[in-house]
């Protein structure tokens, strides 16, 4: 059987192929004589409208891209270990475009390269998107948001504040982590080691900063010391973890601001026959992995999946809309304690 086109159906309601497509579309201005025409031929024949017919009557693309930083989806990827953030970001989009008719364009894009722009207007003007998604650090990139802007085209900002400028989805990680480092100053410990993450994320600085906040809010002095560097890399997290339990005296908890860096923590004091309770261990976003680890981390839930989902329904709202007025939404954090946090070992 040949297949139903969009010229099939208007051929029966007795209509143009435009007013089909402005049916299918769900657009106004079309009497509901007509639309009711239109719904009979479709139902009679069977009709499954093509992406590339719904564009044929309106301005919209039923298309939206996440852009997300080339380099550091292709490194984690190499490793064999993969990206959970990722991995959530797309399963959280794909589904709130799915709900609505919607497709997810998944592209790669350096956040240092050099034509930045240039190379991101080739895409739109491939793809002709109804909105991006810009994941960290593109989101933090404030030329190209504005550059964004000024073709109209709707724009949300995951994992950062957007104050006005685009949609900003995001989760409040200062926060997060002062209610990490207050889990850990109730279970007792006083020596609290921190993991910093990449300084190319805004993220990691409002969790360092929580960090602070709280052992100065509990009236603890700040020891530099307690604090090292990472990337959010497995292999940083060795690092850093090594470095501090290496000190004189330990820590007897350390908070790293991320999964990857945490597991490599429990690797790193599982060598060294330090257990729970002799180091307790909090992470950052809680994604799948940490759940299945020996014993279970205690996380801070990222809503990340929910962050990409809530960041596709904006996009899908204003294109249908026509009107967008950018606003910022916190999503909110959950602390699930498991069993890497525990009271502190006296003497």
């Amino acid at each position: 059987m040949a297949k139903v086109t969009i010229r099939h159906v208007a051929e029966a309601a007795g209509v143009a192929v435009k007013t089909v497509s402005r049916v299918m579309n769900d657009e106004p201005n079309v009497t509901r004589d007509v639309r009711e025409r239109v719904m009979r031929a479709v139902e009679a024949l069977g009709y499954v409208p093509s992406m590339a017919a719904r564009r044929m009557g309106g301005r919209r693309s039923y298309l939206l891209v996440a852009l997300n930083d080339r380099e550091n989806t292709i490194n984690n990827w190499r490793s064999g270990r993969g990206n959970d953030w990722i991995d959530q970001m797309l399963h959280g989009a794909m589904l709130a475009c799915e709900a609505q008719g919607y497709r997810l364009l998944f592209e790669l894009v350096s956040a240092e390269a050099k034509d930045l722009d240039r190379r991101v207007m080739a895409i739109l003007s491939a793809l002709q998107p109804d909105g991006i998604i810009l994941t960290p650090p593109h989101s933090q990139n404030l030329a190209l948001v504005e550059m964004l802007g000024r073709r109209n085209l709707p724009v949300v900002r995951m994992g950062v504040r957007a104050e006005g400028v685009a949609y900003g989805v995001y989760m409040n990680d200062r926060a997060a982590a002062e209610k990490a480092v207050e889990h850990l100053l109730e279970l007792g410990h006083q020596r609290i080691g921190f993991i910093e993450g990449s300084p190319r994320f805004e993220a990691s600085r409002q969790r360092l900063e929580g960090y602070k906040s709280a052992l100065t809010r509990s009236g603890h002095a700040i020891d530099d010391a307690l604090i090292v560097p990472g990337d959010f890399t497995f292999e940083s997290g060795v690092v850093a973890a090594e470095r501090l339990l290496a000190l004189s005296p330990p820590p007897t908890a350390i908070l790293a601001s991320n999964d990857e860096m945490a597991l490599a923590t429990l690797h790193v004091a599982s060598r060294l026959g330090l257990r729970v309770p002799e180091l307790s261990l909090v992470s950052f976003d809680d994604t799948p992995g940490v759940r299945l680890s020996v014993p279970g981390l205690t996380s801070i839930r990222q809503p990340i999946s929910e962050m990409a989902g809530r960041a596709a329904e904006l996009l899908i709202e204003a294109s249908r809309t026509g009107e967008h007025a950018p606003h910022d939404e916190e999503l909110p954090f959950r602390l699930e304690v498991r069993g890497s946090t525990a009271p502190r070992v006296q003497g």
